[in-house]
């Protein structure tokens, strides 16, 4: 080996031996570590946790901390001027000087805070002593980090009950949110009362930042004081004359409950330059109705901007939004119920965001989150103010409150109730809610109220369905004398003549092939209205009327389990009766109308066409709510009744008679007519042409 081998080897090895020196770990990693350019409290923080990283026992140096930090953040103890904290973790008395206690390292099983100490430690068993060091770490962490709010880390989740005639609420101590609410005038369909939140699946808090730490409401256990029967205060008493508490007020006859955050001395632990506060909101929503497939379709996150509209996000798929406009309201809305958070002032942005729960979640469909800020002072006794809507989604109630709680804005909560778009949500709600709420003040049976609401909207569109009529009686009688000019002016050729000659008899006998379908058009958009206005009238959930066991919900008479591919969708599980009876009702009704209709029977594919109409129905409403197949069903009986004793009031030979009397007169033509034969002779001139152009070739 030559001495360039040496060399270079010993030149490897001191590489080596300096890179293993430069990455070795800290031998003093158990100790203090050393001063950097941070703030006082991260470094007591750095130090608290540093407490059993290696150590296997408490020094004397951890004791004069720990006492120092349960003297200046604990509770006054029976006995002056200790300070104590008591938790799941520990139960520590201190002077200033000196700390005493117990620490729990099992359910039931605690040891000394003095057999953490030196020698002693040595006699526990290891998973007792790493478990004991543990807690104390953990305790002197939260009092350095959290100061006064530390004492509430840890307690037992206890709940406090405000009721009215209305609503059961609970609230939990454990973050001083409502963690149950339970509508009294109405029953899940699994039994039992309603409720919106049942204590797991429903939670909000309130989110402060100081300069080195997030304060989350829902990480302390708040003070509950019963102030009155209708109000409860949840505080902190953070000590040095600071302290936050949550204000709930339930009025005696409301279905909205009043929350203030309040505050004092704050600005010692929050700084100036706080300017907002966060607002998180998560909740799983509870299943209500038996339907599950429109709960789901009508259940959304709502929100309305501030002095704006109302908005949703999407109701039959996952979404999120993401909203950098001040917004009045969120709320979390069920098919029939709603939980609301109303801003004082307003939400200053909001992140919202919607999952659809999988068909195998019996008790929850959807997962529902909104994360927002509002406006904070640390200074302001009470920094934001909120009223939360806990209720059913019925239209009179809601519009009460939209014009009693702010009267200066149109909050816009009747728009919790969908009653389709612009024009039929105008028809339901200066229509059909007004005549069907008069008729609920009247009746307690609501299968007689929809009655009397079909024979009142029938009644109201009666001329329409009379003028329908006249005109296809006309048509009717016309039809041997249509016939006629097609069979004298037979082929393709003389097709524009056919028509002329058509349209020439219908003036003279004052008929308009277009009248009936005119008139059927304008009845449509009630119709439409109706369609959006049964499966949200909260008013028919939970009432009978004959076999029906619920208004709001499919009546089945026949029910399985299996799913039908492509089918079960829409059709569902079971075979809803008033669903059936409007199908044969609406197959009578169709051979009635091709009946009278002149060539009807010429027409065999149109004729199939329209029989298969009553079954398509029969698949998409088999699953709607029996209220709504009851209405359809009792509207198309009816309008066979009115088409028979039109048929028997209106004379046909009166008729003929009269049409005879019109052709003799001279007719002025219609705008529509005259525009109609201007084009077909501009037609039957192209025609010519093309012949003349065929003819030279």
């Amino acid at each position: 080996m030559d001495k360039n081998t040496i060399m270079g080897l010993l030149l490897m090895g001191a590489v080596i031996m300096g890179f293993m020196w430069l990455n070795q770990p800290d031998p003093d990693a158990s100790g203090p570590m050393p001063k950097t350019e941070t703030t006082e409290n991260q470094n007591r923080a750095i130090e608290a946790g540093n407490i059993t990283s290696t150590a296997d026992s408490l020094t004397v140096d951890d004791l004069g901390r720990l006492a120092r930090e349960v003297a200046a953040y604990g509770m006054a103890d029976s006995v002056a001027p200790l300070m104590r904290i008591k938790n799941n973790s520990v139960n520590l008395v201190s002077d200033g000087a000196t700390v005493s206690g117990t620490v729990n390292v099992a359910p039931g099983k605690t040891v000394e805070l003095s057999q953490l100490v030196g020698t002693e430690a040595s006699k526990l068993p290891p998973v007792v002593l790493d478990s004991a060091l543990r807690a104390v770490k953990s305790t002197l962490l939260n009092l350095v980090q959290f100061k006064g709010f530390a004492r509430y880390m840890n307690g037992n989740a206890d709940t406090v009950r405000l009721e009215n005639k209305y609503l059961k609420l609970d609230l939990s101590t454990r973050g001083a949110m409502i963690s149950r609410v339970e509508l009294k005038d109405y029953k899940s369909f699994r039994g039992g009362n309603v409720l919106i939140a049942d204590g797991k699946n429903n939670e909000y808090s309130f989110i402060l930042t100081s300069s080195n730490r997030e304060f989350d409401t829902r990480e302390f256990y708040f003070t509950p004081t019963q102030v009155n029967d209708s109000t409860v205060l949840m505080s902190l008493d953070i000590g040095n004359g600071a302290s936050l508490a949550l204000r709930y007020t339930l009025p005696a006859d409301s279905y909205i409950a009043r929350l203030d955050i309040e505050q004092q001395g704050m600005d010692n632990v929050i700084p100036s330059s706080t300017a907002t506060m966060d607002f998180i909101w998560r909740q799983t929503m509870l299943r209500q109705e038996e339907g599950r497939m429109f709960e789901e379709r009508n259940s959304a996150v709502y929100y309305k901007y501030a002095g704006g509209d109302s908005k949703y996000l999407s109701e039959t798929s996952n979404d999120q939004e993401e909203i950098d406009e001040r917004l009045k309201w969120i709320g979390f809305k069920n098919q029939f119920f709603t939980m609301a958070f109303i801003a004082n002032q307003t939400f200053n942005r909001a992140d919202l965001k919607s999952e659809v729960l999988p068909r195998s979640n019996e008790y929850y469909i959807k997962q529902l989150e909104a994360v927002s800020t509002v406006d904070y002072s640390a200074s302001n006794a009470r920094p934001a103010s909120f009223d939360i809507l806990m209720a059913p989604n019925l239209y009179p109630m809601l519009s009460a409150i939209d014009s009693d709680l702010y009267p200066d804005e149109d909050l816009e909560l009747t728009h919790l109730v969908p009653l389709g778009w612009p024009l039929f949500r105008w028809i339901n709600t200066w229509i059909v809610i007004p005549v069907f709420t008069l008729l609920g003040s009247w009746f307690s049976n609501y299968g007689i109220i929809i009655l009397l609401l079909t024979i009142f909207i029938k009644l109201l569109i009666f001329p329409f369905t009379y003028k329908s009529y006249m005109s296809q009686a006309r048509m009717r009688l016309l039809a041997p004398e249509v016939k006629a000019i097609n069979d004298k002016y037979p082929g393709q050729e003389n097709a524009m003549v056919r028509q002329q000659k058509t349209m020439a008899l219908y003036s003279q006998a004052g008929a308009n092939p277009m009248s009936g379908c005119l008139h059927m058009l304008l009845q449509m958009p009630l119709l439409i209205a109706m369609f959006a206005f049964f499966p949200s009238c909260i008013e028919l959930r939970g009432e009978h009327f004959l076999w029906a066991k619920d208004l709001s919900a499919p009546d089945a008479i026949i029910s399985w389990t299996g799913n039908i591919p492509f089918v079960t969708e829409y059709f569902g599980n079971h075979i809803s009766l008033f669903c059936l009876l409007m199908t044969a009702t609406n197959i009578i009704y169709t051979r009635i109308t091709m009946a009278s209709q002149p060539g009807g029977n010429a027409m065999p594919g149109m004729k199939a066409m329209q029989y298969m109409f009553p079954f398509m129905f029969l698949i998409f409403f088999n699953n709607y709510a029996a209220g709504l197949s009851y209405y359809y069903f009792m509207s198309l009986l009816i309008t066979i009744i009115q088409t028979y004793v039109f048929r028997h009031v209106v004379s046909e030979d009166k008729m003929r008679a009269q049409m005879a009397e019109n052709a003799k007169k001279p007719r002025k033509k219609s705008g529509f007519m005259a525009r109609l034969e201007e084009a077909q002779r501009q037609q039957q001139a192209m025609l010519r042409e093309q012949q003349k152009r065929k003819g030279r070739k």
